[in-house]
């Protein structure tokens, strides 16, 4: 028989992550707050004829739905227990969401694009002084969510949520300097030539979200796995590895399945090699591994499985 030892107790249910309370609050807290920015932004460039603050303001209101997104992707995979039948919870959300997320930008990029293009066709004359005045506060409220959300490991939500937040500060720094352009050199073209580099701000932050969420989805390795090989093989009492899996169920749990050949001689030796094989992979950041041992030991005894799981 095969024997499997758990370092934690034997429960139905799996045991993860579960620092998305606090993301949680955060994504809630960001999302209403860009809300506001939105409707500010979006009065006040439909007021002052501005494509610059449209764009920024209909950048914040994508963002405002990706966070909502997250907050609801985080909510329910917190709450979701699972059981037998879902045995890593609904953890798989957050990439999910964050797909959605990226997803969503790339239609607004080509609003505004052919928004800038039809103001560089016909430049409209905006105010500049009240202009300025929201760019302003959009910035401040870009940068206030910025502080909301750093510090410590963030979660892929909150990463694509930071993203997006860099892309607003980056789009209100370039509505002052275009507003700023008009109002001191007389230049209606600056509005529009700000509206594409928000743009392409915009874009940049799509393709972070979507290369790191579907990495997750498509279960590519988040280490080398030719480096995880070299490096079981140089340990004490492992001879050969025979197969290796690590892949994502969500940023911040990792997992691994490892089958491996060694050279105990007996049964206490294979659960020492066991021991140390679980130590190294807890410390390169895998949260859960099951390691089975194919050994030289008595014949008729099967290889030796454990599981283990480093919260």
């Amino acid at each position: 028989m095969t024997l499997h030892e758990h370092t934690q107790e034997d429960t139905a249910e799996h045991e993860h992550p579960s620092e998305t309370s606090g993301s949680t609050r955060r994504l809630a807290l960001v999302a209403v707050v860009n809300f506001l920015g939105f409707v500010i932004e979006l009065a006040g460039g439909l007021l002052f004829g501005s494509v610059a603050l449209i764009s920024d303001a209909l950048h914040m209101l994508f963002d405002m739905l990706a966070y909502a997104m997250a907050f609801g992707a985080s909510y329910t995979a917190e709450r979701f227990e699972g059981g037998e039948a879902w045995s890593y919870g609904l953890h798989r959300l957050e990439p999910v969401a964050a797909f959605l997320n990226g997803v969503l930008l790339l239609p607004m990029v080509g609003y505004i694009v052919w928004e800038a293009y039809q103001r560089f066709l016909e430049p409209v004359a905006i105010n500049p002084e009240l202009t300025l005045i929201i760019a302003t506060g959009g910035l401040l409220v870009n940068l206030g969510s910025v502080y909301v959300l750093q510090g410590g490991e963030m979660s892929l939500n909150e990463r694509g949520a930071f993203y997006h937040l860099l892309g607003d500060a980056g789009g209100s720094v370039a509505v002052i300097v275009s507003t700023a352009a008009v109002a001191v050199f007389d230049l209606p073209i600056a509005d529009p030539v700000a509206a594409v580099l928000i743009g392409l701000l915009v874009l940049a932050s799509a393709g972070n979200v979507l290369r790191e969420s579907t990495s997750i989805l498509l279960e590519r390795s988040p280490v080398s796995s030719e480096e995880l090989r070299d490096e079981l093989t140089t340990l004490d009492g492992v001879d050969q590895i025979e197969d290796l899996h690590v892949w994502q169920v969500c940023s911040q749990l990792t997992v691994a399945t490892v089958r491996l050949t060694d050279t105990a001689t007996t049964l206490e030796e294979q659960r020492t090699i066991q021991s140390r094989v679980h130590d190294h992979l807890t410390g390169r950041g895998i949260d859960h591994a099951t390691v089975e041992l194919v050994g030289h030991t008595d014949p008729d005894t099967d290889p030796v499985g454990t599981t283990n799981h480093s919260h």
